[in-house]
């Protein structure tokens, strides 16, 4: 695994965050230092699939990167009868997941589908998952998304919604941002680093409130919505159709 150092140099000039073949080099190192919890919330995306995920169901993966989340779910799958689909819209980070599922040892099949997950169509859904998705879609397009999701599941159909959160109280706000910034600094990044990969994420990655992420999520039609993970201001909820 690379280290990610594509900001430990000075930029006169910091372009937005885009999903390449440079950040693809570096994504697992990137992503377990930069979110706190990642790991966890992979594993448990895992063992949500084994109780959740149906015979004869599909599991969409949305926004998969590098598969860590399909991976964790046909790993822990007690049976085989359903089907896998891992989206994203970047062929860099997609042939880079080839590349990973090659070497893992799992049996089931992941089908890797390059694409804008708006464009994908849902069926006989009983488990999706957006593992920091949602967020770098345009928030005016993020209900509609949910609802076509919300039409393609199954009943009791589970969506597994982790997202970077904005705080509505400011002292909250930057107090978790605060915190952010020391869980970075000792995954070993700099001032520096952290000041430009902000920059670049800054109008890219729009979060919101937690309450604005429950709100939709019960507008859409989703009976049971919790929270089932949060390490300062990175949450991931569990939605049951």
């Amino acid at each position: 695994m690379k280290k990610d150092e594509l900001y430990a140099d000075p930029q006169q000039v910091v372009p937005d965050f885009v999903f390449d073949e440079r950040v693809a080099q570096v994504f697992p190192d990137m992503i377990n230092r930069s979110v706190p919890g990642y790991a966890t919330i992979i594993n448990m995306i895992g063992t949500l699939a084994s109780r959740r995920v149906t015979r004869g169901s599909n599991c969409y993966d949305l926004g998969c990167s590098l598969g860590a989340a399909s991976m964790a779910v046909r790993s822990s799958m007690p049976h085989q009868d359903y089907a896998l689909i891992a989206v994203d819209n970047s062929l860099p980070m997609l042939q880079q997941a080839a590349k990973l599922l090659e070497l893992d040892q799992a049996e089931s099949p992941i089908e890797l589908v390059c694409s804008d997950v708006r464009n994908v169509t849902i069926e006989r859904a009983s488990m999706i998952i957006l593992n920091f998705t949602l967020q770098f879609i345009p928030a005016e397009d993020r209900e509609d998304f949910l609802m076509q999701l919300y039409d393609g599941m199954q009943d009791n159909g589970l969506l597994v919604l982790s997202e970077k959160i904005a705080l509505s109280n400011e002292a909250s706000q930057n107090l978790f941002t605060e915190m952010h910034h020391s869980f970075k600094k000792a995954q070993g990044y700099s001032d520096l680093e952290i000041s430009q990969k902000r920059s670049a994420l800054e109008n890219v990655l729009i979060p919101e409130t937690l309450e604005r992420h429950k709100l939709r999520l019960q507008k859409v039609g989703f009976t049971t919505v919790e929270v089932w993970f949060q390490c300062f201001n990175f949450v991931s909820l569990l939605a049951i159709k």
